[in-house]
């Protein structure tokens, strides 16, 4: 049994006091979080829902605005230009029936659902065969990065999309109004999917078409889902049908028209999860695999398919054999790829290569060749320091102690670089002077000087050495 001794006592009143506390603590973070991010106390759902219907219609003022914003943005694509292309976005009209369209679900208004989707339709076509025209007359016609770059949706589109969709749904939810509305547009990039797509018709290149148009439709879905979302979150007032049976068949259409929303949406978010998963398992097994020495990755293709993923890489350079292809290929499992088809493709010449390719080649022999041309100045630069070191310090005392060691005769050594002026020009040679005791026989001293001009050769690292001999004086020689 346990005593309620006055130790126990303090100690589980503290320990109770720090419970309060903490308890008290955690109410009023919570109490600041909520007023923090609590959006109710500012909707104007009435106003909102007028603002929002005043900017569906496309006719007009908003018509003309949209072919000029749409001329403008293919100029930019075109030209490769994606300062034109935020400009264009900015001014141009599209958000409106977006908007109005994931509303008037929220709101369950049939007939504005309907205006909304007639006057997408409406931009949509103005969209389309603008951007067209300007594609069939324009000079230029080669496909730059900008307009490369919308033609499939990934992953972050989708988000990108949701997210500025949110976003403008309570910008618009606003009293005040800012430049969130046209900061989404620009995010979630809705023009250029347009006009990329009257790229793909006006050159008859149908990827491009269906490829920019998948895009624009999913950025237009899922802006459309989130404003649905916080129109119900906001709990917008629903409207209200004095005929029963009309309400009932207002539901039924707006029941079936969310359906028919949300289920492709599904789909087509869990197809671009699968394909974003798949791209960054192939990028990293071509970063941890594919290199060989004396090739260059020029190129590389990553198919996604249910039924035939492929990775088509171009090597230029050396032929890789083929024992190191399915050595790369039998690693695909690894990265749970292992269904992916692994193509390699090593041209012998460059005929009948895009001009992508060329492109692509041409670079890298010009990469190359700055990088040998870099190296051979450095190792020329470094033969000068070289020279020079040698130059300056000639290992003169060394050599002169190794020689009288090895030739006794020898009274007096030096050597140094004189430089010789000739018809031909100005030359650098490396001279030897040296003198012999007076009694060393011509013959001798001949014979020791051939040797002495091999081993300067050596330990000067000189192709040359010319040696002359200085002749001493008996008196000389006394002096000394």
């Amino acid at each position: 049994m346990v005593e309620n001794t006055p130790d126990n006592t303090q100690s589980e009143k503290a320990q109770r006091s720090a419970l309060r506390n903490f308890k008290a603590l955690i109410r009023a973070i919570r109490i600041i979080v909520l007023q923090t991010l609590r959006i109710q106390d500012n909707a104007h759902p009435e106003e909102t829902i007028e603002s929002i219907k005043k900017d569906i219609d496309f006719r007009g003022y908003n018509v003309w605005v949209l072919i000029f914003s749409i001329f403008i943005a293919s100029i930019g694509l075109n030209v490769n230009s994606t300062a034109v292309v935020i400009g264009a976005m900015l001014i141009s009209p599209l958000m409106g029936p977006i908007l109005g369209i994931g509303m008037s679900i929220g709101i369950n208004d049939w007939n504005t659902l309907k205006r909304s989707l007639r006057h997408f339709i409406i931009m949509f076509s103005v969209s389309i065969i603008t951007s067209t025209i300007y594609f069939f007359i324009t000079p230029l016609a080669d496909a730059q990065s900008e307009l490369l770059a919308r033609t499939r949706p990934t992953l972050l589109d989708v988000f990108i999309a949701l997210f500025g969709g949110l976003a403008g749904i309570l910008a618009a939810n606003r009293k005040i109004k800012t430049n969130v509305i046209p900061g989404v547009a620009i995010a979630t990039a809705l023009m250029p999917p347009l006009c990329t797509a009257g790229y793909g018709l006006a050159t008859g290149q149908w990827n491009f078409f269906f490829g920019a148009f998948y895009l624009f439709l999913i950025n237009s879905i899922f802006i459309s889902l989130a404003t649905f979302f916080i129109v119900r979150f906001l709990r917008f007032p629903v409207k209200e049908f004095v005929d029963p049976v009309k309400e009932k068949k207002a539901r039924r259409y707006i029941y079936i028209f969310v359906f028919l929303i949300i289920v492709p949406s599904g789909y087509i978010f869990y197809n671009v999860v699968k394909e974003s998963i798949f791209n960054q398992r192939v990028e990293l097994f071509i970063a941890e695999n594919i290199e060989y020495e004396g090739t260059e990755l020029v190129k590389k293709e990553i198919v996604y398919s249910d039924s035939d993923p492929q990775i088509n890489l171009v090597m230029f350079g050396e032929p890789i054999p083929e024992k190191v292809i399915n050595s790369w290929r039998n690693k695909l499992s690894l990265y749970r790829i292992e269904n992916c088809k692994l193509n390699i493709v090593q041209p012998k010449n460059t005929e009948g290569m895009a001009t992508a390719e060329m492109g692509k080649l041409v670079d890298v022999f010009s990469e190359s060749r700055k990088e040998i041309q870099s190296k051979d100045q450095l190792i020329a630069q470094l033969k000068e320091a070289l020279q020079a070191e040698r130059k300056d310090n000639l290992p003169v005392d060394q050599l002169s102690k190794e020689l009288q060691i090895q030739f006794d005769q020898l009274e007096s050594f030096g050597v140094g670089q004189v430089l010789r002026v000739s018809l031909e020009g100005i030359d650098t040679l490396m001279v030897a002077s040296l003198s012999w005791n007076e009694n060393f026989s011509e013959e001798l001293a001949a014979e020791n000087e051939k040797k002495i001009k091999e081993l300067l050769k050596i330990r000067l690292g000189v192709p040359t050495v010319e040696v002359t001999r200085i002749a001493l004086t008996k008196d000389s020689v006394e002096s000394n």
